[in-house]
């Protein structure tokens, strides 16, 4: 999830825990979901924010989100705000063309949805709904108003609805220009409300988050124009991630070193070091150094860390799941596993590596199946190695003319 700078002079400096409870608030989590990421009672959490407030000046969590987010565009104290550079996405609500407040309000919820989910599965600093809900919905705005809160990408959409049906346009633009980098139109007959509302924000953030989403897409083509010294954690970090999805000797290599790279910069990028132990496990499955046991161990530190530093990031509870059944703890893989889809459940990546491991780990490919067709349906943008998990699973099933099939439109080779 994105981090969040939170200094402010004349202020008393927030500690490593309030810095860490204004970040999950002002993303939109309750005091429960905080409680449960940080290991403290949803009571703390109040009483951190009480000092968070009188620390900051601020009286409520408009204020303070505003205030972190002002931080963020200033860079305060001639700090980076953002310490590995990251580039940050700013949602703004979307516009309902419909006069009905019934739309009005599906419009908020959705805008509100897709934020706190992109915060938690799109690799980079998400600004808080609140703050973009105080600016209101006028397009023509959108640009200043993006790069006064230092906003890098900018997503906007448009609702219109009649009895029968929705329509959500949704734009992901730069922030600096506001030249168009993606659109996307979706259309959804207007059934139970909440299914619907689930469903757009499913479809929306699986094509944009992701390792080959929209995001990913455009900062991969902008990260090769820059030369090689002036590569930021972020940009080693998606670099890394393209190359470990060649699933040969030197992409593995190359990852490895990448992803190092990235941690060198900014030791709390969670998906860097996620994406570093996923490495080393491929490294040692499949035989690509010369110490599978010196490969297991350093995927165990890089995974342990990934979760220390947030436990409720479902891939990297995943990754976990695959070391535990590696080392022969089924029971502990297991419980990862089942954090994971509490995590990722709507996150196509997630289910796509944890419908793999459910048929080769677990053995369950009967549970797999659903898992790698959802993953499938949420993310049209699927890269190549979801083929690689649906081979697989049609593998462990004795589907074995399929799983061919399968494999070869995967990179994975095997």
């Amino acid at each position: 999830m994105g981090r969040i700078a939170t200094s402010s002079p004349g202020h008393g400096a927030l500690s490593d825990r309030e810095r860490a409870v204004a970040e999950k608030f002002a993303a939109g989590l309750t005091y429960r979901e905080i409680g449960e990421a940080l290991f403290i009672a949803p009571s703390t959490v109040r009483t951190h924010l009480a000092s968070i407030y009188d620390k900051l000046g601020v009286r409520n969590k408009v204020a303070l989100a505003s205030h972190i987010n002002r931080a963020i565009s200033a860079g305060t104290d001639g700090l980076s705000p953002w310490p590995d550079g990251s580039p940050v996405l700013a949602i703004f609500p979307i516009e309902c063309l419909n006069s009905e407040e019934r739309w009005r309000r599906f419009a908020d919820g959705l805008s509100s949805d897709i934020t706190i989910d992109l915060a938690r599965y799109a690799d980079l600093p998400v600004i808080a709904f609140h703050t973009m809900k105080s600016l209101g919905s006028k397009p023509a705005d959108f640009p200043a108003d993006g790069k006064a809160l230092g906003a890098t990408y900018i997503v906007s959409g448009q609702l219109r609805a009649d009895e029968r049906r929705v329509r959500l346009s949704i734009e992901l633009a730069d922030a600096g220009n506001g030249v168009s980098l993606w659109s996307e139109r979706y259309n959804r007959q207007v059934e139970d409300i909440f299914t619907l509302q689930d469903s757009l924000t499913e479809s929306v953030i699986n094509v944009i988050a992701g390792s080959y989403g929209a995001l990913a897409t455009v900062g991969r083509n902008a990260i090769r124009r820059k030369p090689p010294a002036s590569l930021r954690a972020y940009d080693c970090y998606l670099l890394g991630v393209e190359q470990q999805d060649t699933f040969s000797r030197a992409g593995t290599a190359e990852a490895i070193r990448l992803f190092s790279r990235a941690l060198e910069l900014d030791p709390t990028l969670v998906r860097a070091w996620t994406a570093l132990a996923y490495a080393y496990s491929i490294e040692g499955a499949n035989g690509f150094g010369d110490d599978a046991q010196g490969s297991i161990e350093n995927w165990r530190t890089a995974v342990e860390n990934a979760v220390l530093l947030d436990p409720m990031d479902s891939v990297a509870c995943n990754c976990l799941g695959d070391l535990r059944g590696c080392l022969g703890d089924l029971a502990g893989a297991d419980r990862a596993y089942r954090r994971a889809f509490e995590y990722g459940s709507n996150h196509a990546d997630t289910l796509a590596l944890l419908a793999g491991s459910k048929a080769l780990v677990a053995g369950d490919p009967a549970e797999a199946m659903p898992l790698i067709e959802r993953a499938m349906r949420l993310n049209p943008l699927a890269p190549p190695w979801y083929f690689g998990m649906l081979g697989r699973i049609l593998f462990t099933a004795g589907k074995h003319r399929e799983a061919i099939a399968a494999l070869r439109r995967s990179t994975l080779g095997l």
